[in-house]
């Protein structure tokens, strides 16, 4: 198989697909939250990421590949092959990680190819259809739509194709069984296959037998800032590490049980940098920053049949060149997409053209912005450092290299001018919609509510958040919205609300539309979370939810607000209030 390999990559990969003459398959694996420096293959002996690591012994590795500070932006320029705030992504919640309805996505792109198409995990760039996966390529989603997840075990409130359902098991090993459910039935089509990972984002929840592994383990590799480690968070962030790494290796033995494993393409990368202070390779930075630090991820793919083992990549890649690169090597033609700001890597990773490309690509984040070429690195104050020699961005050399300094520094100057003034929270209009023709269920959560009077979300992160201290009448949720199809939808609400409490009347309005509906049931929880949590978490807490029939309403199409409030209260406060869900009634 090497020699076929090497064959493939000197002569032409549009020979040599496979022995069937079959498109490949593609696997995309994007962590959540990890570093560059949590992977043994970075030279980190606080873990052990062996699977991760054969990716790269048996295929490419990119010696610098660059993401974005956080995990919204990264996805959506994963999935349009654009700088995320030209698509509209400018946050990571409230509706400011979806991406424009007018972006054409890599699953779309593989899809008009005959692919089929599934994805797996945490999405992040968009929750109603047309934003939602099924409406942007994905013929199959399992998985959470927010940033964020209260629960890794079993996990309440995941979805399946619109639908509610219950998890199984902790969370990276169900996204997996079914990205493996899905491989084994497209093992004999062409398939498209994401996995977004939410881990080792918080909260720092991990199974026992990897936490074990890590509770007492000495560390020899520290951060840079050594004393600004937090033991806790550290050692559960590698413990969810391993068990990504377990879950790529179950991956990786099922694609060999196949006997699809050579002409199948597998890529692995992260979305940002590390959410805690760890060994990280000496470099500046970690999540939420534009450094080296808060923006390097590896870029491991592995083709046995066309990528010579062992093959590294010099030239700088990106997120932003993952959908032409991925569909060049599939040899699909891109149409339907706007300008693009990656390029194809392809001829680097099959060894045609290992040449270095001198290329300037931008990092941005809340009107921060810094700049890479193939040595220097412009910062978003305006330093510049020669990351060849200074990989820790310790000494400003401006005065050095004033020819390449300007470059750089004109470059992040015409980018802001062309970027900044886009889509951002004060501008931003786009109504969240509801009761698109094309899809039935609408799921609308507390995240992207507004709350009136006493209510209070639960935590100031908002994407799994619920809403609480309902304790006056006149008290509501409301939601711009837009009914994209008139029509009847069942309303289904996700509550707790203690016995004593239960019987309140509320009501959901739209325009001139009306839906009353009594809380007959109480149901009452405490919050969760925390008994299976290793290190304290920011984020807020959940609770056992329970769902009830509020009735049916006939919708109206249009703008409008939709708005959740009580009628009548009984006993201290109305109910806690999670989500709501409206089916269209057939």
């Amino acid at each position: 198989m090497r020699l076929f390999a090497i064959i493939c990559a000197v002569f032409s990969t549009a020979l040599c697909i496979s022995p069937a003459g079959t498109k490949p398959n593609v696997i995309v694996i994007l962590t959540d939250d990890q570093g560059w420096g949590d992977l043994s293959l970075s030279g980190n002996t606080n873990l052990q990421t062996p699977n991760i690591d054969s990716l790269a012994k048996d295929g490419a590795s990119f010696e610098r590949f660059f993401v974005c500070p956080v995990c919204s932006p990264t996805r959506a320029e994963f999935l349009t092959g654009r700088y995320a705030i030209r698509s509209g992504v400018y946050s990571t919640s409230a509706g400011g990680e979806r991406m424009n309805l007018d972006e054409k996505t890599i699953a779309e792109v593989f899809k008009d190819s005959g692919y089929t198409t599934g994805a797996f995990g945490k999405w992040h760039n968009g929750m109603q259809y047309p934003y939602h996966p099924n409406g942007r390529g994905f013929d199959e989603f399992y998985g959470f739509c927010s940033g964020h997840w209260g629960d890794y075990f079993s996990s309440p409130i995941l979805e399946n194709n619109g639908k509610i359902v219950k998890g199984d098991g902790f969370i990276i090993d169900d996204f997996t069984n079914r990205a493996i459910r899905f491989i084994e039935e497209n093992k004999d089509t062409s398939f498209f296959t994401y996995l977004p990972y939410n881990t080792p984002h918080s909260p720092m929840q991990v199974p026992d037998e990897y936490w074990d592994r890590m509770e007492d383990k000495e560390f020899t590799m520290h951060n840079r800032e050594p004393e600004k480690e937090n033991n806790l968070h550290l050692r559960a962030a590698l413990a969810m590490c391993e068990n990504i790494d377990w879950n790529v290796g179950r991956l990786l033995r099922k694609l060999d049980e196949l006997g699809i494993a050579d002409n199948t393409i597998v890529a692995y990368f992260h979305d940002n940098g590390p959410n805690g202070v760890r060994w990280n390779g000496d470099m500046k930075g970690r999540k939420g920053s534009t450094d080296e630090g808060g923006v390097r991820s590896p870029l491991l793919l592995r083709w046995p049949v066309a990528v010579e083992p062992g093959t590294v990549v010099k030239t700088n890649g990106a997120a932003i060149d993952l959908l032409p690169t991925l569909a060049n090597m599939a040899e699909i033609k891109i149409s339907g997409t706007k300008p693009l700001d990656g390029i194809s890597l392809k001829a680097a990773i099959l060894g045609e053209n290992n040449e270095i490309v001198d290329r300037t690509l931008i990092s941005s984040w809340k009107g921060k912005v810094s700049a890479r070429s193939d040595r220097f690195r412009l910062g978003n104050k305006g330093q510049f450092f020669d990351i060849d020699n200074d990989p820790g961005q310790r000494v400003n050399v401006a005065d050095q290299f004033p020819r390449e300094y300007k470059k750089l520094k004109d470059s992040v100057s015409k980018w802001k001018a062309e970027n900044l003034p886009r889509l951002t929270q004060e501008t931003d209009n786009r109504p969240f919609v509801i009761g698109h023709p094309d899809y039935r269920y609408s799921q609308i959560p507390a995240r992207d509510g507004i709350p009136s009077g006493s209510i209070k979300r639960s935590n100031k992160y908002p994407n799994d958040s619920f809403f609480h201290n309902w304790v006056n009448a006149e008290d509501y949720i409301t939601w711009k919205a837009e009914v994209a199809s008139p029509g009847k939808y069942e309303v289904e609400i996700y509550y707790t609300c203690p016995p004593e409490d239960a019987g309140s009347t509320i009501e959901l309005s739209f325009q001139d539309a009306k839906l009353q509906g009594k809380i007959s049931r109480g149901h009452d929880s405490p919050l969760l979370g925390a008994e299976k949590d290793r290190s304290p978490r920011m984020e807020s807490y959940t609770k056992d939810f329970t769902s009830m029939k509020l009735g049916t309403i006939e919708l109206p199409a249009g703008p409008g607000t939709l708005k959740l409030s009580a009628v009548s209260k009984i006993g201290t406060h109305v109910m806690d209030f999670r989500l709501m869900m409206l089916t269209r009634v057939e």
